[in-house]
Formats: structure tokens, sequence, C-alpha cells
């Protein structure tokens, strides 16, 4: 059986995590009693940007935005979501 975890009263966040961030949770807690988390109403968080894109690209892009009938915004972040994904994907093969 593992140890039963004591957890102090914080006097502010910065207290708290770098309490977390010492702990090893591996010496309270078994892998089995962890549950997958769902957090259905957490929406990630966006930020404006603003990029410089040549012409003949956005034009490309809207078009093929207007053929899917999507915002050309979407298309762009569909694509570099696309681009990440397989960067990651062949750096982890790469290991």
């Amino acid at each position: 059986m593992k140890k039963k975890i004591n957890i102090p009263k914080f006097k502010d966040e910065d207290a708290e995590r770098d309490y977390w961030s010492k702990i090893n949770l591996s010496d309270y807690f078994e892998s089995a009693d962890f549950r997958p988390a769902a957090f259905p109403e957490l929406k990630p968080s966006s930020r404006s940007i603003s990029i410089r894109i040549p012409e003949f690209m956005l034009i490309r892009i809207k078009e093929q935005a207007n053929e899917l009938n999507i915002p050309y915004q979407s298309l762009i972040k569909k694509y570099i979501a696309q681009g990440i994904v397989e960067k990651t994907d062949r750096a982890c093969k790469q290991k």
C-alpha cells in the first residue's frame, strides 16, 4: 500500500506550484488508481495574430475554403495543425 498524502495549506499559488513540482505522485498512488478525465466545457484558448502571406497563396487558400464552404481562416488553422502533426510524427519516428 502506498503512503497517505497530506496536502498542506498553501499561502499562495507559487507555494502550491512549488510543492506539486517537487512531489512524486507515484509514491502515493498506483497508476491503476488514475482514471481518464474529460473537460467538455473547457475550450482551448486562442489568440489573434497577424501574418503576412503572399497574395497568390491567400487567393488559393480562399478558393479552397470556398470549395469546402468553410471560412478561409479555419482552413489556414487546419493546414497549420496538419503540419504540426506531420512534423511531430516524423520527429517521433526518427527517434
